[in-house]
């Protein structure tokens, strides 16, 4: 367990909060490894869980992940916590519901394409830094980011990578809908109360029939990981992250 996940359940809803703000609640493996555990026990039927929210603390969402962390801890493997929690968020039988609050960079942004509802703060922010710092895309953005925005604005977002607002966000239909500053996360809940009233089973095969192609967002996940871990070894990301310590411009060859 990590104590940078807060994991607390109001009757049928789980939410999970995110709460490093010194660190723009960035990721380490040992926070994906509590949000792994908790997703996959809110997946059991018995678990009583009918909608989880997910959110974080202070002015951010998340900043994506450590690079310290990555650095020091590679991902490698389907067990790894990174792993573990974005198969988890993919094959999530229970409604997710996302409240953005400020900052959500690299994972930040492509775990909302798992979500179901995602309500975003008026200061959010996304960004999808990948090629930035020598890396790919991961989450299977490659493949769900094009069908939900369209192949040249997926370009546009992953390859120039250039941050953008919620109000462009809302417009993408990578978020439902903004709410005034300080507002995501009661609307979150809000819909995440909706939801655990409903008829359980009827919500979850509804999800069901929701859902994308799991065999091509496992496949596309597979494909990132296997790309993104080679990237990890390489140049560009040394490079990356000798730059990020050293405060500059990373200069690639």
């Amino acid at each position: 367990m990590s104590e940078h996940v807060a994991v607390t359940r109001e009757g049928a809803v789980l939410v999970c909060r995110l709460q490093r703000p010194e660190k723009k609640n960035a990721l380490t493996g040992a926070m994906y490894a509590t949000l792994a555990d908790a997703l996959a026990a809110a997946a059991t039927p018995d678990a009583g869980v009918r909608a989880i929210v997910l959110t974080g603390t202070g002015d951010a969402f998340t900043s994506g992940n450590d690079l310290h962390d990555f650095v020091a801890q590679p991902p490698s493997g389907p067990e790894a916590p990174v792993f573990r929690f974005l198969t988890a968020l993919a094959n999530s039988p229970v409604p997710l519901v996302a409240a953005v609050n400020g900052l959500a960079i690299g994972i930040g942004t492509t775990l909302l394409l798992h979500c179901d509802l995602v309500v975003a703060d008026e200061t959010a922010r996304f960004q999808l830094p990948f090629i930035d710092l020598g890396l790919v895309p991961e989450a299977a953005s490659s493949l769900l980011l094009p069908r939900l925005v369209g192949p040249r604005v997926a370009a546009e977002l992953l390859l120039l990578g250039a941050p953008f607002d919620a109000a462009r966000a809302r417009e993408l239909g990578i978020v439902n809908a903004v709410a005034p500053q300080g507002g995501a996360e009661r609307q979150a809940l809000a819909w995440a109360r909706t939801l655990a009233a409903k008829a359980p089973t009827a919500l979850r095969l509804s999800k069901q029939l929701l859902a994308r192609e799991d065999r091509g967002v496992a496949q596309r996940m597979a494909d990132e990981a296997r790309d993104f871990a080679a990237q990890l070894t390489g140049p560009e990301f040394a490079e990356a992250i000798a730059a990020f310590r050293e405060k500059r411009a990373p200069v690639f060859g």
